[in-house]
């Protein structure tokens, strides 16, 4: 099979958090449930911590689309810190909208522990969604990122 004939396969960065979504995805590991290869999960204390620069490079990095899980709202082992991860998935995903990534390369899961079932079901889900989308190919060489309103030359 050449380069060209082979299948499209995402590249699906995954940011869980240590008590609910990470620990669903273990769950679905050890209960052999089936779910895509395709999402490469990063285990972070709580999804309350994650840097929304994180998401931005991954992107630019090559992934395809970011998952962002966490625990359900109102069940956070840190208080309301998914209540935090919430407004910044919003807001990276108006920011990736500005930056002419599809807003459907970004999604947000609530998984607690005993959920892996679900949590594997969402991930097959999004796999599809994306591979739908199709590659973003922003890690090509010569591939610009684009930005509405950028100035093509800066003076000192």
């Amino acid at each position: 099979m050449t380069e060209e004939t082979k299948p499209f396969e995402p590249v699906i960065i995954g940011f869980t958090c240590n008590w609910c979504s990470y620990r669903a995805a273990d769950m679905a590991g050890i209960a052999r449930m089936k779910y895509a290869p395709n999402v490469r999960l990063i285990r972070l204390m709580c999804s309350g911590r994650l840097d929304p620069t994180f998401v931005f490079k991954a992107i630019a990095g090559g992934a395809d689309a970011v998952l962002v899980s966490g625990c359900h709202p109102g069940d956070c082992h840190y208080s309301t810190q998914n209540y935090k991860a919430m407004r910044r998935y919003h807001l990276m995903k108006r920011v990736l909208t500005q930056m002419g990534v599809e807003p459907g390369r970004l999604k947000l899961l609530w998984a607690s522990a005993a959920e892996g079932q679900i949590f594997a079901n969402e991930i097959n889900k999004f796999v599809e969604e994306v591979r739908a989308l199709g590659p973003l190919n922003w890690n090509q060489a010569g591939a610009e990122i684009p930005v509405e309103g950028a100035v093509e030359e800066v003076k000192v």
